[in-house]
């Protein structure tokens, strides 16, 4: 009875910590096909697959849609395309770690501004310290032995943050839509925003069989494997130990990062990263319990 009840507590945890790690892996699965198809055409490849597999698997088109709810949709796949489009650019020339702890700035900020109480400018802080020892382009960062970020990439992770706010408030607006419909309909609407860059970055590469049977991979583990865990996990988990588990998703993909690209992190990074994380898992511990219900479909990154 107890090693039952033990294992009713801890599931949930391990569903959401599988769901960052598949995130990482897949990730960099996927950047591995940057040599052949570029960011664009990887992003592409990697949405267009996330959505036909969604679609698949909910079917969509069992429920009705009054047109103010396919605005809303319109605007979230929007939000969601141009989020991943732009995180897969910043990739190019950002570790994956770094990229994803810029990238989380953005629901951060959400948080903190929906709640603003005292304790909130403490992890706001934490966030500040934490880019700071990440955004600085040269001098001091070079000399440290640190991998010098070039400021399109830096400006494509600020990009990709914004848009992750931008989906998270769009997402709450979703309430009325069921969390199947929206997923799959937001993806479909995130393809048409990435699928013509991509095609016009790769063109007939996308469509070598090897190149669409590894696509298809990279989307199953980066896209409909980590929302199936993260759906399970939501029912069971509160919403702070929710939360406390995705802000390890910089961490796991610095070391997916570290394992599968052969990305280096210098001390700083990793202190910054740290950063980050803490001002994440403090966010989510000391939020009110009202802000921090949210759609399952807001959960997690690109």
């Amino acid at each position: 009875m107890t090693t039952n009840i033990t294992w009713n507590r801890a599931w949930p945890l391990l569903a959401v910590l599988g769901s960052v790690t598949a995130l990482g892996v897949g990730t960099s699965l996927a950047k591995q096909l940057f040599p052949v198809l570029g960011a664009q055409g990887t992003s592409a490849l990697r949405v267009g697959f996330a959505a036909l597999i969604l679609v698949a698997i909910w079917r969509p088109w069992r429920w009705t849609l009054a047109r103010p709810q396919a605005w809303a949709l319109l605007r979230f796949g929007v939000a969601l395309g141009a989020m991943n489009l732009l995180f897969y650019m910043a990739l190019r020339t950002i570790p994956f770690g770094l990229a994803v702890a810029i990238e989380f700035s953005g629901p951060l900020a959400v948080a903190i501004y929906h709640s603003r109480r005292p304790v909130d400018f403490v992890w706001l802080a934490l966030a500040v310290a934490g880019l700071a020892l990440i955004l600085p382009i040269g001098g001091a960062s070079a000399s440290a032995g640190a991998l010098v970020l070039e400021p399109v990439g830096i400006a494509c992770a600020v990009g990709a943050a914004i848009c992750w706010a931008l989906y998270i408030l769009l997402g709450q607006r979703l309430g009325s839509i069921p969390s199947g419909q929206a997923v799959s309909l937001g993806l479909v609407f995130a393809a048409m925003v990435v699928v013509p860059f991509g095609v016009a970055e790769a063109g007939a590469k996308l469509l070598q069989p090897s190149i669409l049977l590894f696509g298809l991979m990279v989307a199953a583990i980066s896209s409909a494997l980590p929302y199936t865990l993260e759906m399970m996990a939501l029912r069971r988990l509160p919403p702070a130990t929710f939360g406390i588990a995705l802000a390890t998703e910089p961490a796991i993909a610095a070391l997916m990062g570290m394992l599968l690209l052969h990305e280096q992190l210098v001390g700083t990074q990793w202190l910054a990263i740290a950063c980050i994380m803490g001002a994440a898992m403090g966010s989510a511990i000391t939020r009110p319990a009202a802000a921090a219900k949210a759609p399952a479909e807001v959960a997690s990154a690109g």
